[in-house]
């Protein structure tokens, strides 16, 4: 994780600077860019590992570019800053295929912490000598990062598949949105378990047809069950 590079995308010197200084502390590197083409230019000249990605930008805003960077297959990591506390701003950046968001003002400590989040989810790819799971018609394998319904392979962002992952390591049990958001995220949202939610509704629709199913248990989280 250290000596990965980080592009930060804000149009507020303060706040690049900011930013700048408290990743470099931690071994990361930077580059930044202050629009939203030069980000879309910068993502694929330095390939980051990260995006610190504002939504107020000019020319493109960070909701486009997160667009445009999944529609062309790009799975750079992507951390949106939004600046209003609202809902609707933090799902519509995950319903575009953001990783996380955090809301401005923010302390660079958290920026850090969440940064690390990211990446150390993106690491798990490489997890290997752990054994699939099988539970009815979908299987799950942490080593491949892969799982199937029957013989189709499911289209899991990381997110998706670390949340289905955590789910079926304790099928049957219910698991609070803090618990999941824990142990798929690996990272303390300070509260804001709607992230939860969202990614549940995409996963939902991606096993929809197997036997598999999350079932919402009102008041206090999730958890996997066979429908057998």
């Amino acid at each position: 994780m250290p000596n990965e590079l980080i592009l930060l995308v804000d149009d507020e010197p303060s706040i690049i600077e900011l930013s700048r200084m408290y990743l470099e502390r931690d071994g990361f590197r930077i580059e930044t860019a202050a629009d939203g083409e030069s980000a879309l230019e910068a993502v694929e000249r330095h390939q980051p590992a990260l995006v610190v990605l504002d939504v107020m930008l000019p020319k493109l805003d960070g909701f486009e570019v997160c667009r445009r960077l999944r529609t062309s297959q790009n799975d750079t990591a992507v951390l949106m800053l939004t600046a209003r506390d609202e809902d609707i701003d933090k799902i519509l950046g995950l319903e575009l295929g953001a990783d996380d968001y955090l809301t401005k003002p923010f302390n660079p400590r958290e920026l850090v912490a969440r940064v690390k989040a990211v990446l150390r989810r993106g690491e798990k790819k490489n997890s290997g000598g752990i054994k699939p799971i099988h539970i009815g018609d979908l299987t799950i394998d942490p080593a491949r990062r892969e799982a199937r319904l029957s013989s189709r392979t499911l289209d899991l962002r990381t997110q998706e598949f670390d949340l289905l992952h955590a789910l079926a390591d304790h099928r049957g049990l219910v698991l609070s949105r803090e618990q999941i958001l824990q142990k798929a995220w690996g990272f303390d949202f300070y509260g804001q378990t709607r992230t939860v939610d969202v990614h549940v509704a995409h996963l939902r629709k991606k096993i929809d047809g197997s036997v598999v199913k999350i079932e919402t248990v009102t008041g206090v989280g999730y958890k996997l069950v066979v429908t057998e």
